[in-house]
C-alpha cells in the first residue's frame, strides 16, 4: 500500500463515478508548487515534493526500519509527531507544523492510520498514538468503514488501513462499531466481488468502481486478517485456488487471495490500471501493487503463490526504488519480511541501506537486521516507560494530476506506481 497509489485510486474513482474522462492531467490544473530539497525539513524522509505524501511515507520508512532492527533517528519520528493536528488527525502534509493545523486542512485516514502503525511500533509515544486511534475512531462511517477524507463513501483500501493501525494499537477492530452498530468488516464485505463477478473474488475500492482491484484486494486481504502493513506468513491455506461463496470476511479474504494468485501467474507482476479515457493504454509494471501483493498472499497463507512475484521484485525493483523513494523501499521491506527473504540482499539491492540513505542517518541498528531481536524489543520497552468532512474539490483535482504527472510516491499507494 503506498500512497501515490492510494490517492492515485481515490482520484480515478471520483473521476470514473463524476463521468470526468482525461487522456492526460487536466491542462486547467496548475500543478501543486514543489517544495526545493533545500527547503524540506531535515528530519524528513525523501527528497520529492511531500504535499500529498509526506506524512504517509515518513510512517512507512519509519515502520519499515523498526521491522529491520534500525532504530530511527529521534528527529525524525519528531517531525512525524508535529504533523498530527491537535484533533488527532493527521494531514498528508502541512509544511507550517509550528501551531494547530487550519481549519481548512483536510486531514487524511489514510496518514493517519499509517501514523499510528509507526508509532505503535516504535513505542514512546502513547499520547500521539491514543490521539490518532480516537480520530480515526470519531470519523468512523455508518456502514463501519472508512473514506480517505472524512465525510466521503467508505473505501476498501483506507478501510483495511484503518483496521491494521486498531489492531497495532491493541485494539479489536471487531469492537468498534459505527452508531448504526456496523464494524469495519462489515463494511469489507460490500467491496468483495462474488465468484461469478468478471473480476471474481476481488474488492473493488468502492461499488461501482470496478478496475482498481489489484490495490484495493491485496490491501483488503490483511485488512480481514486485521493485519497492518507489517505480517508474519500465515497459516498454509488449504483451500487451493478456488473461489468460494464468502458468508465472513475470512471467506472473502480467500477469495481475494485466489485473485491476486492469478493476476501473477503470468508475468510474475500486475500492470498499472490505464487513465481514464487513455486510447490504447501502455501496460507498464506496477511494482507497489506487487510487492503489496506478495504481503497479502503471505498473511494469506499463500506463499507458494507468492515466489514468482517475489522473485520477479528482486530482479527488477531496484531501480524503481531509487526513483520513487522511502515508501518503495518500504513496501520492498515489507514483501521481503513477509516472505522471509533477507532485505539487505533482495536482489541485487541492499533495500535496507537504500532506505536508511534517504533520510536522517539512523540512530542504532541491530546487527542481525532483526525486528525481533532482543535488543530491539529492550529499546522499545525503555522508550515506552520514559515516555510516562469531505475532500474539497480543489484536492481530488491536485491527487489527481500528481498521479498523472508521477508528483510523490502513489498519489500511497499506494501512487506513482500505482498508488495511493
Amino acid at each position: 500500500m503506498n500512497t501515490a497509489r492510494r490517492r492515485r485510486s481515490a482520484a480515478l474513482a471520483a473521476f470514473a463515478a463524476a463521468g470526468l474522462v482525461f487522456t492526460a492531467a487536466p491542462a486547467a490544473v496548475a500543478a501543486p508548487s514543489p517544495t526545493t530539497s533545500a527547503a524540506l525539513p531535515s528530519g524528513l524522509y525523501g527528497e520529492g515534493d511531500p504535499t500529498y505524501d509526506g506524512v504517509w511515507r515518513q510512517s512507512l520508512a519509519l515502520l519499515a526500519q523498526d521491522t529491520v532492527g534500525v532504530r530511527p533517528a529521534a528527529k525524525a519520528v519528531d517531525w512525524l509527531t508535529g504533523q498530527q493536528c491537535d484533533s488527532g488527525g493527521f494531514p498528508s502534509y502541512r509544511a507550517d507544523a509550528t501551531g494547530d493545523c487550519d481549519a481548512k486542512l483536510p486531514l487524511d485516514s489514510n496518514a493517519t492510520a499509517a501514523a499510528v502503525q509507526a508509532l505503535a511500533a516504535l513505542g514512546g509515544n502513547d499520547a500521539a498514538l491514543d490521539k490518532g486511534v480516537a480520530w480515526l475512531k470519531s470519523v468512523q462511517n455508518q456502514d463501519g468503514g472508512w473514506s480517505y477524507n472524512p465525510g466521503g463513501p467508505s473505501d476498501a483500501n483506507s478501510t483495511s488501513i484503518v483496521i491494521g493501525a486498531l489492531a497495532a494499537a491493541g485494539e479489536k477492530p471487531e469492537a468498534v462499531t459505527s452508531k448504526g452498530g456496523k464494524t469495519p468488516y462489515d463494511a469489507l464485505l460490500t467491496f468483495a466481488q462474488p465468484c461469478d463477478a468478471e473480476e471474481a473474488g476481488a474488492f473493488v475500492y468502492q461499488p461501482g468502481t470496478p478496475g482498481l482491484v489489484a490495490d484495493s484486494t491485496a490491501a483488503a486481504v490483511l485488512g480481514a486478517h486485521g493485519a497492518g502493513l507489517v505480517v508474519a506468513a500465515g497459516a498454509a491455506d488449504a483451500k487451493g485456488l478456488a473461489c468460494e461463496k464468502a458468508a465472513n470476511a475470512a471467506d472473502a479474504a480467500h477469495n481475494g487471495a485466489v485473485y491476486l494468485a492469478k493476476a501473477l501467474d503470468g508475468t510474475g507482476h500486475l500492470d498499472t490500471p490505464p487513465m481514464p479515457g487513455a486510447e490504447n493504454p501502455e501496460k507498464k509494471p506496477d511494482f507497489g501493487n506487487t510487492a503489496d501483493a506478495v504481503v497479502a498472499l503471505h498473511a494469506q497463507g499463500m506463499g507458494e503463490a507468492a515466489k514468482k512475484p517475489l522473485a520477479w521484485l528482486q530482479q527488477n525493483a531496484d531501480g524503481w526504488a531509487k526513483e520513487n523513494g522511502p515508501a518503495a523501499y518500504a513496501q520492498l521491506i515489507f514483501a521481503a519480511h513477509a516472505a522471509g527473504a533477507d532485505p539487505k540482499s533482495f536482489g541485487p539491492t541492499d533495500l535496507v541501506a537504500g532506505l536508511n540513505a534517504t533520510g536522517p542517518a539512523p540512530e542504532a541498528a541491530s546487527p542481525q537486521g532483526s525486528a525481533s531481536s532482543e535488543e530491539n524489543k529492550e529499546k522499545k520497552d525503555e522508550d515506552k516507560d520514559d515516555d510516562g468532512s469531505g475532500v474539497g474539490a480543489w484536492w481530488i483535482v491536485g491527487a489527481f494530476f500528481a498521479a498523472s504527472v508521477g508528483v510523490g510516491f502513489l498519489l500511497s499507494g499506494r501512487k506513482k506506481n500505482r498508488q495511493p
